[in-house]
């Protein structure tokens, strides 16, 4: 019978060949990556809406666990490309999101003077105007910088998750990290 500290040494393409005969493998890969999934997709979309991305995530990879490249020992890159998709399909709430926290105003109520409550200011207005810019990014170039940015992800991970190839995502980097520039102002980024 296998431990959870079998289950912790063995890599993602293991279990995932393992579950292909005993599916209930397949929970240890969920277990790992589910809180890193939510958390993107939250992000991105709101919490409301992250959790059906979330789970749908694991779903559509369980269904497709005869496709996966075992050559490929972390399925994180993966799995993030399944829920880029996934969100895709959400496209129209997460450009409203963007927008409806770019009009965000700072609570002006609170004491002006007090050293902490300037800096969440400062944080909120940064966060309006960065919502503001990514709302304008193309969903590719979006994805691309939010897989590198908030997933950690390199760019050969965005390349395997998008499945596209890595000049694709240098060149959808590029253009993000230029519009952000632009947006946010040169010394930001």
């Amino acid at each position: 019978m296998e431990t959870d500290v079998d289950a912790v040494i063995r890599t993602d393409a293991e279990l995932i060949v393992e579950a292909r005969r005993l599916p209930e493998q397949f929970a240890a890969v969920f277990d790992r990556h589910y809180g890193r999934i939510f958390a993107y997709a939250a992000r991105r979309l709101g919490r409301d809406l992250a959790e059906d991305v979330a789970s749908e995530t694991f779903l559509v990879a369980f269904s497709r666990i005869g496709g996966y490249d075992t050559g490929r020992p972390d399925a994180a890159p993966w799995l993030y490309g399944i829920a880029s998709n996934l969100i895709a399909r959400h496209g129209r709430a997460e450009s409203r999101r963007y927008r409806a926290l770019a009009r965000m105003a700072p609570d002006e109520t609170v004491g002006a003077h007090d050293d902490a409550v300037a800096v969440r200011l400062d944080a909120v207005t940064e966060r309006g105007r960065l919502a503001a810019a990514l709302a304008k990014l193309s969903g590719g170039e979006r994805d691309a910088l939010l897989l590198v940015a908030w997933a950690g992800l390199s760019q050969l991970e965005v390349a395997a998750a998008l499945d596209v190839a890595a000049g694709t995502v240098r060149s959808r980097l590029h253009r993000a990290r230029q519009e952000m520039r632009t947006a946010l102002g040169e010394g930001t980024l």
